[in-house]
């Protein structure tokens, strides 16, 4: 259920509604002259989005904060609504924090908790952070990890209103002075109603490389939770570099989007660590990550693991896994009417 029409007309007026409606509990709001103070005549640009700048500013009280100033290009303002609706409902460690917002026709911008280490994109490349010149070592891997994982169950769960992100991927995924996840950028949420499995929707939202199959072709099931499921599954995928190594030196097809090759990789016992001096523990915490990925990357919508249910797979112990069947092999043969489960209906077998 969405929350709102995009009758351009009335935007400015649902908008204001939306804010109000909050009362006391809406985020603080900012004219556009209060945010050329707070960044400096917006001097410190720390990053470029699908949805808008983000510029380094500081509070009056001293806080360090980022202002995302939304496209001028977006001009129906959904993202904006979405962003505020969406984030302004939750309270969680692993969610980004929104301090204010500014919303003044034309200017919209968002006001979020600065985060010291930027977004995850900039720790998983063949160099690691262009900052810091380090890669993640594979215990602070599985703790972002299962940090995103429990920022998604909250947004899935943990809300009065169920909002699905739909754009899960690294650049989304912002890190603290502690290497802390924090998920990010709602511009692409959709609010629905918590009993809702499957959502109706137009068109497709997402990242290429990210997107579930069911979002682009609902051939593949009906769109849900799920979707975001996938999404984190080819994430944690990257993350470990699983796709990577795969995808090298493949033309930009459809098979660079989806880990079929990983399968092999596995049955034959080839290793996917690229980190050195590893030890076996650190090495079954990265199996561990690439099989409950690929549970996550099944096809079939009602395949996938709830994320509580791939929280409690990242927490158990790697002997209790088993490897899912390789979608490949296992070509979806059920309708869209038949993917319409609960939240935890999952088709996981674990011993």
């Amino acid at each position: 259920m969405i929350w709102w029409n995009r009758d351009v007309k009335n935007d400015h007026f649902k908008t204001e509604q939306i804010i109000k409606s909050y009362g006391l509990m809406a985020p603080k709001r900012y004219t556009y002259s209060n945010l050329k103070k707070i960044t400096n005549s917006f001097k410190e640009k720390v990053g470029q989005g699908g949805f808008g700048t983000v510029y380094k500013g500081k509070l009056p009280d001293g806080r360090i904060v980022a202002v995302k100033i939304l496209s001028a290009s977006k001009g129906n303002g959904e993202e904006f609504i979405n962003e505020v609706a969406s984030i302004s409902r939750t309270s969680h460690v692993n969610i980004v924090y929104l301090l204010g917002f500014c919303y003044e026709r034309s200017k919209r911008a968002l006001i979020y908790e600065f985060m010291h280490n930027g977004s995850l994109d900039r720790f998983i490349g063949d160099k690691g952070s262009p900052i810091t010149n380090c890669q993640l070592d594979s215990k602070t891997m599985f703790q972002i990890t299962i940090g995103i994982a429990r920022g998604l169950e909250y947004l899935h769960r943990g809300c009065n209103t169920r909002i699905l992100h739909f754009d899960i991927k690294p650049h989304n995924i912002l890190l603290d002075k502690d290497l802390h996840p924090k998920i990010s950028d709602f511009g692409l949420a959709k609010l629905c109603k918590t009993k809702e499995s499957i959502v109706s929707m137009t068109g497709m939202r997402g990242t290429a490389g990210y997107i579930a199959p069911e979002v682009f072709n609902r051939y593949f099931g009906g769109v849900s939770h799920k979707s975001d499921v996938y999404s984190y599954g080819m994430l944690v995928l990257e993350m470990v570099g699983a796709r990577k190594k795969f995808d090298s030196g493949l033309s930009q097809t459809s098979e660079t989007y989806f880990p079929h090759g990983i399968y092999k990789k596995l049955e034959q016992g080839e290793t996917f660590v690229t980190l050195e001096n590893i030890t076996d523990e650190e090495e079954d915490i990265i199996k561990k990550m690439i099989i409950v990925s690929l549970w996550c990357t099944q096809t079939c919508p009602s395949d996938r693991p709830s994320m509580s249910k791939a929280i409690e797979m990242l927490e158990g112990s790697l002997r209790s896994l088993q490897v899912p069947p390789n979608p490949v092999m296992h070509s979806p043969v059920r309708s869209p009417q038949d993917s319409s489960t609960t939240e935890d209906s999952s088709t996981i077998s674990q011993s």
